[in-house]
């Protein structure tokens, strides 16, 4: 199955920074399965277990919160994460429209904005979390929600048109901001289509990272995706993906005894002292990577790989730091 199509390929630059604000995700909800991955209301009480740590999910009226609805977390994650970065001043509160939502996460502008919105606010406001998962440093062992506040201002004439929206983050999500313990992940993942496919790509791009391999039993998988289908199915479920091939950055592969093995699509070149890259250019490529909706880590393995078999062929960067620096900047923006 390949991706969605991108549905604004020409971003609106006058709303918002939307082609500045590079999608962030929290850490603590990449690694642990908070939503649910069905398509229709999920009524169910949850309860995982890892190690020390419990995870009970209690769902609201509409069920669960959905890998879908996890879309407006990750917006004002960004956002925030954004003006954090630029040096300003940050809140627990996000106003934003619906089309600012929907260009960021490519959904389609239009619609019933009106209905999806309130039932996804409803969703992660209501869904209660008993948990003593680890975030910003400090351990919860607390009944929470993913947002305090979730609501819409729409215009008070015969047409009652959506005129902004606002989320008050939770105390537990706000921890993780201030803390730094988010991480950039691609904007091609607003574009997978299965709700499997979007937690497998969180769980590879916590787990794997830029490593050269990240390995992790089928079972264990399942668990961390939170899917209830049969072990049977859900491995049918992951041949498929793994046969589509279009998660961004990471292949899966899946072997006779069950394994699943994660490898990024270029491995990260290891770093030789001929091509260290100095403070400097690390640094300005990071502001340069936030600018054009970039990930930086992706780049940088891209520049190695190719610094590398420059290196092997005996044509090494007189000037890697600059080198890395003029190869960022030629990058085009989101794509």
């Amino acid at each position: 199955m390949s991706l969605l199509p991108d549905r604004h390929p020409n971003l609106d630059f006058f709303v918002l920074d939307i082609a500045d604000a590079v999608p962030k995700d929290d850490m603590a909800s990449m690694e642990h399965p908070l939503f649910s991955l069905a398509t229709k209301p999920d009524m169910r009480h949850l309860e995982y277990r890892s190690g020390d740590n419990v995870l009970k999910i209690r769902p609201s009226g509409l069920g669960l919160p959905t890998i879908f609805d996890k879309d407006i977390l990750i917006f004002t994650i960004s956002q925030l994460m954004h003006r954090k970065n630029r040096g300003e001043a940050i809140g627990d509160t996000v106003r934003f429209s619906a089309r600012e939502l929907s260009v960021a996460t490519n959904r389609p502008i239009g619609g019933n904005h009106y209905k999806r919105l309130e039932d996804a606010f409803a969703r992660l406001q209501g869904a209660q979390f008993v948990t003593n998962i680890r975030s910003g440093g400090k351990i919860e062992t607390r009944i929470f929600s993913l947002i305090d506040e979730g609501g819409f201002v729409r215009t008070d004439d015969e047409r009652f048109r959506l005129d902004y929206c606002e989320v008050k983050l939770s105390r537990w999500l706000m921890r993780a901001i201030e803390s730094d313990q988010v991480v950039t992940i691609s904007n091609d993942y607003f574009r997978l289509r299965r709700p499997l496919e979007r937690r497998l790509y969180e769980i590879a791009r916590k787990h794997c990272g830029s490593k050269p391999k990240w390995q992790i039993g089928l079972t264990t998988l399942q668990n961390k995706t939170g899917s209830n289908a049969p072990v049977k199915r859900f491995r049918h479920n992951l041949r498929e993906i793994i046969k589509a091939d279009v998660t961004p950055f990471y292949r899966f592969e899946l072997d006779d005894a069950d394994l699943v093995i994660v490898r990024p699509r270029q491995s990260k070149a290891q770093i030789t002292p001929a091509i260290a890259l100095p403070d400097w250019a690390e640094e300005k490529a990071r502001a340069m990577a936030r600018e054009k909706g970039r990930d930086y880590y992706a780049l940088r393995a891209d520049w190695l790989s190719f610094a590398q078999a420059e290196t092997a062929k005996g044509n090494p960067p007189k000037n890697a730091g600059a080198a890395f620096v003029a190869y960022c900047a030629k990058q085009d923006s989101l794509r």
